[in-house]
Order: structure tokens, then C-alpha cells, then sequence
């Protein structure tokens, strides 16, 4: 049986059969939807099961899309996903006490102004220490160093009592102290930090067995062979006595010298 035409309805015959898209048709009938010219089997195309020549054919164009139920569901979805996978990268990480910061430009920026900071503070602390502080904090030192001075009279005065019992052995220190005397000169007391540490009674002999340059006013300098008497233990790390070479005496570090 003999198909209809998909343009006019009417029996289409095997001579004037067109089979395209689905459909039978006249090769009459068979033509573009917009400008009406006849097509063939080669220069038609085909949009929604309908022929159209090459210049009227329809272009597609991309359309926002709504918010239906559907898309809302799966944006809710993808969203738990990402937070489910961000707390497990979260529980991961919890026992390691740490967690991998990229260097981004804006973390950059931040290490190098903090860098600049901590330089800019640290030179303003090295210019102060030597200039030297300020009246009022020349006044604040000076209160506390006559507070300590107060605290630690008494040790002070028991450390100055062995003292005259100290012999050096260098014969040009001994005619200082009668020349200062007799011109009422008075020798300036000693650091508290000094009179604390310092201790009382005579002591052992030592020799140094490297160069030193005093680092404070309550240290002494000596250098590499000189003889330390009256050698007085501190601590670990310290000694207390004077340089048989020059008469100096205060604190010096353990590790440069040796027992006789």
C-alpha cells in the first residue's frame, strides 16, 4: 500500500517517492519550510523531522538555565559532597597539628612586611643601646640599681671585708690603694649584679688557656698564659678571682681556663 505525503497528505507513488527524515514525500513537496525551494537528498537539512536549505536552517542558541527541583537538588547534593570531603580532609589532618599552607602572593606579602618589621625593631633596639637610654630611663635604672643596693647591703659589705685580706701579687697595685687614700679619693662601688655573684674568701690558682675580652663592667679580660688567683666557683659556667698580670678583678667563664 502506497504511503501518504508528509506535506499534502495524498498517495505518494514509487516514481515520485522521497524517504527522508522519517517520513515519504513528493518530490514536489519535499522543499525548505521557510523559502519554499526544492530540495534533494544531498543539500537539505534536517530540524525536528522538517527539510531547510542551508541558509534558512535554525540556529541554536544556548538558554540560561531555571531552578527547577531537579537542578536545585543536585546543586544541594554536589554542596554536601564538598562539605562531607572537606571534613574528612579536616579529620585527617587533626592529629598532625598542622596543615600544608600554600604561598600564595598574598601570604608572600604578609612574611615579607612582618620581616620588615622585625628588622626595623631590631635596629631601633641596637641604636638605642648605643646611644645609651633616655633621662628617664637613666632615672628608672638609676632607682632600681639603688633599690638592689639597698637589698643586698649586707652581702655586700660581708664580700668587701675579705677583700683587705686579698694579697696580689703584682706590687704596683698594692701602691695604688694608699695614693687614692690619701687624696680621699673614693673607689666606686661595684655593680649589684657583681655583689651578688661575687663570693667571699680567697681561693684557687688557675691559668687561662685562651684570649678573652670582657663582654660587661663586672667581667675581666686576660688573655692566653695569665694567672687568675683567688679563683672563687660560681656556677658552672663562671669563676670569680683576679689576673695576677693586671689586677683586675671580676667574673670570668670556666671554660677558658684550667686548675693549676
Amino acid at each position: 500500500m502506497n504511503p501518504n505525503c508528509a506535506r499534502c497528505g495524498k498517495i505518494v507513488y514509487p516514481t515520485e517517492k522521497v524517504n527522508c527524515l522519517d517520513k515519504f514525500w513528493h518530490k514536489a513537496c519535499f522543499h525548505c519550510e521557510t523559502c519554499k525551494m526544492t530540495l534533494n537528498m544531498k543539500n537539505y537539512k534536517g530540524y525536528e523531522k522538517k527539510p531547510y536549505c542551508n541558509a534558512h536552517y535554525p540556529k541554536q542558541s544556548f538558554t540560561m538555565v531555571a531552578d527547577t527541583p531537579e537542578n536545585l537538588r543536585l546543586k544541594q547534593q554536589s554542596e554536601l559532597q564538598s562539605q562531607i570531603r572537606y571534613k574528612e580532609e579536616f579529620e585527617k589532618n587533626k592529629g598532625k597539628g598542622f596543615s600544608v599552607v600554600a604561598d600564595t602572593p598574598e601570604l608572600q606579602r604578609i612574611k615579607k612586611t612582618q620581616d620588615q618589621i622585625s628588622n626595623i625593631k631590631y635596629h631601633e633596639e641596637f641604636e638605642r643601646s648605643r646611644m645609651g637610654p633616655s633621662p628617664s630611663e637613666g632615672a628608672e635604672l638609676e632607682r632600681r640599681n639603688s633599690q638592689e643596693s639597698t637589698n643586698y647591703r649586707r652581702p655586700a659589705e660581708q664580700q668587701h671585708q675579705p677583700s683587705h685580706h686579698v694579697q696580689p701579687s703584682n706590687p704596683g697595685y698594692q701602691q695604688q690603694q694608699p695614693s687614692s687614700q690619701s687624696y680621699g679619693y673614693k673607689e666606686p662601688a661595684a655593680p649589684a649584679s657583681t655583689q651578688r655573684n661575687a663570693p667571699s674568701g680567697g681561693g684557687k690558682r688557675f691559668r687561662a688557656v685562651y684570649d678573652y675580652n670582657a663582654a660587661d663592667e663586672d667581667e675581666v679580660s686576660f688573655q692566653d698564659g695569665d694567672t687568675i688567683i683567688n679563683v672563687q666557683q660560681i656556677d658552672d659556667g663562671w669563676m670569680y678571682g683576679t689576673v695576677e698580670r693586671t689586677g683586675d678583678t671580676g667574673m670570668l667563664p670556666a671554660n677558658y681556663v684550667e686548675a693549676i
